[in-house]
């Protein structure tokens, strides 16, 4: 114990307390609450461009707002805060209750959602909830409705302990699944309040397997937008026209092969790569020995014309992690233009669209490579077909960008520890994500001091943004009671 990390562990009941604590929290309050919530619709404004009419935002941040507000913690002060054209942000601040703390926790959540998808299991929907063998079932609980309400009962079962804790202040937003394209504006406007951030403790992300708790190490950015290519300005007639009109569809491959090798699927400009950090492979390999081949296993393969499951892009544990979490990579999410099958005559398309998903390493500026990507995709198209790429985002922010978590502090990195042994009984482990969180590289920029604790609880299977997403309700309980642990540890 030194000047800079004056507090001695927890003693093994004030662990168990912890831990007791949020379990009663979680089966008489938190879990009512998420089935309630994943039952309605609160898509982000990217997937309903009529949020603000259909109010489905408004309800969960009030019935979120209320929850927090009725819990009677000891000087809580919470804000619904509404900027004129934005989507709504919860604001609490909860103040110390140890002398002489100078310093803020940051807890970050969201509540807007992904869209539906399909392939649900039959029994199981988007804004229908089931438990189920400790799993909730449905859009959002895990991704990550369940934050404000852990991150509260983490403060709670700390004060109800006399625990001695930090200032405690609560950003949930509702724009996430948008690029948090609001967040910016609302950060700015409560700079002041936020005091000195020396930790920040973001619980939208993802952990390797159940057994132990999870450290987030890296998150890779996003561009995304959509890319369309016209050569017609009406279908007309394939038998009349194919062979003297090229095909949409055809242009439209040319120009990705611009972007992608589709025979390994690497992005071939260089500026889309950076190098990787030395420690952030060590650390993969850390992780690989843990996991084995469930890094890749994890996933739902279909069967291969022979009968046998498809397979990945490689079954080396290493490079699986380091190209989910440090290499660029593009995904095709939807595409227009295109008749359904049942309903597809012979009609030579006068264009095809598609939406693209462009994710990339934690230290590539997302809205340069959102410029990038424009100009690469537009210039010189095939046949002088119109191309445009319009991307997500706003003029002054293109893209979001990625996230290298800064270098952990001895005390951070104990406590993180001691938390996963006394709550999981194993060792902490380290994890990038594929996945972007465009509140970290904010929060990194204005804080750069500030320590980073993001976890979450999709692990395997979870299916976040997918068919049968769930929240693993027991890994969930102990991530909170190890939060409260790591908060109260914080010199």
């Amino acid at each position: 114990m030194n000047a800079r990390d004056p507090h001695p562990p927890l003693s093994s009941s004030n662990t168990a307390a912890l831990a007791s604590h949020s379990q009663k929290a979680w089966d008489e309050q938190i879990v009512p609450l998420l089935t309630d919530y994943i039952a309605v619709p609160a898509k982000s404004p990217m997937f309903d461009a009529d949020w603000a009419a259909h109010g489905y935002l408004e309800r969960v941040v009030r019935d979120a707002a209320s929850w927090v507000e009725r819990q009677g913690v000891s000087g809580l002060k919470l804000e619904v805060i509404r900027l004129e054209g934005r989507t709504p942000l919860i604001f609490f601040e909860v103040p110390a209750t140890r002398s002489g703390s100078s310093e803020t926790v940051l807890f970050y959540g969201h509540l807007d959602k992904q869209p539906e998808f399909n392939g649900w299991r039959h029994d199981l929907g988007p804004w229908t909830p089931k438990y189920e063998d400790g799993k909730l079932y449905g859009r959002g609980g895990a991704d990550d409705g369940y934050a404000v309400y852990a991150a509260l009962t983490a403060i709670q079962s700390l004060d109800a302990q006399g625990i001695p804790r930090p200032r405690c202040v609560g950003l949930i937003e509702t724009c996430e699944e948008s690029g948090s394209v609001d967040l910016p504006i609302y950060i700015q406007a409560l700079k002041p309040r936020l005091g000195q951030v020396g930790l920040v403790v973001c619980l939208d992300s993802g952990a390797g397997n159940y057994d132990q708790l999870w450290l987030t190490t890296s998150l890779r950015g996003m561009v995304s937008g959509v890319l369309k290519v016209e050569i017609l300005t009406e279908g007309v007639h394939s038998g009349d026209a194919s062979g003297l009109v090229p095909s949409s569809f055809r242009i439209m491959r040319q120009v990705l092969d611009r972007l992608e090798d589709s025979a390994t699927g690497r992005l071939l400009p260089q500026v889309f790569h950076c190098e990787i950090p030395v420690s952030r492979v060590e650390q993969a390999r850390a992780t690989a020995a843990i996991l084995g081949d469930e890094v890749w296993k994890r996933y739902p393969w279909a069967c291969g014309a022979d009968g046998t499951l498809s397979l990945p892009t490689t079954t080396d544990p290493v490079e699986a992690l380091l190209n989910r979490t440090w290499r660029p990579t593009l995904s095709v999410t939807a595409a227009d233009g295109f008749s359904p099958l049942n309903n597809a005559g012979n009609v030579l398309r006068p264009y095809t669209a598609f939406k693209l998903s462009l994710r990339t390493p934690p230290m590539v500026d997302a809205h340069q490579a959102s410029l990038q990507l424009k100009t690469l995709l537009e210039d010189n198209a095939p046949y002088n077909a119109k191309v445009t790429f319009h991307p997500d985002g706003r003029a002054e922010g293109l893209g979001a960008t990625g996230w290298n978590a800064p270098e952990l502090a001895p005390w951070l990195e104990r406590a993180l520890n001691e938390a996963s042994s006394a709550h999981y009984g194993a060792p902490l482990g380290y994890i990038g994500q594929g996945g972007t969180i465009p509140l970290m590289s904010m929060l990194q920029q204005g804080f750069p001091a500030a320590q980073m604790m993001v976890c979450g609880v999709l692990g395997p299977k979870s299916n976040a943004h997918g068919p049968n997403e769930f929240l693993h309700v027991p890994y969930a309980k102990r991530l909170t009671a190890s939060v409260a642990q790591v908060v109260a540890a914080m010199p």
